[in-house]
Formats: structure tokens, sequence, C-alpha cells
């Protein structure tokens, strides 16, 4: 009988992480929300934040598998600049009042 060695690449697994992820963040943010007024988030922003980080994270899982080397570093950084600069953009606008 075969074993599979410890770095076969388990999609379910690395999914149920991302789906993991996800909520523990926004268990956070949900948390900050009932000891701060700082911390303002209505559904929507709840679904729009999961949306972001499920499609990232799976994106990056799913696609990641698949590649090694520079091209996963490659990945992996182009996957984290666009989340971190579409999240800024939601949060604040950080693009729209450069431009104007």
């Amino acid at each position: 009988m075969m074993r599979a060695s410890s770095s076969t690449f388990r999609p379910c697994r690395a999914l149920a992480v991302v789906a993991a992820g996800t909520l523990l963040v926004l268990l956070a943010v949900w948390l900050a929300m009932q000891f701060t007024d700082e911390v303002a988030w209505d559904v929507r922003d709840f679904v729009v934040m999961a949306g972001l980080l499920l499609v990232t994270g799976t994106t990056l899982v799913t696609v990641s598998g698949r590649l090694r080397g520079p091209a996963r570093r490659w990945l992996t950084t182009g996957l984290l600049v666009a989340f971190l600069a579409i999240w800024a953009e939601l949060a604040v606008g950080v693009f729209s009042r450069m431009a104007g």
C-alpha cells in the first residue's frame, strides 16, 4: 500500500484552512465591534470582506498548489498586493483620494 507523503497537495484540507481563516478574521472584527465604536461594520462589510478573503485564499491555494519556486513567490506576492490594495480602497478610499 502506498502512503501519501506529507508534501502531497490536499485541496480539500487547504480550502478548509482558508474558510477557517476567513471565519477567524471576521470573528475578530465582530469581537472588536463589541468593545469599541471605532469599528463599525454592517452586514455588507462582512459579506464583502468574506468574499475578498475567500477568493484570495482559494485562488492562492488552487493555483499555488501547482506551482513551485519563483512562480509561486510571484503569485503569492501579487495576490497579497492586490488584496491589500482592494482592502485599502474599500476601507478608506486611498486611491480615489489620491486621484482627486
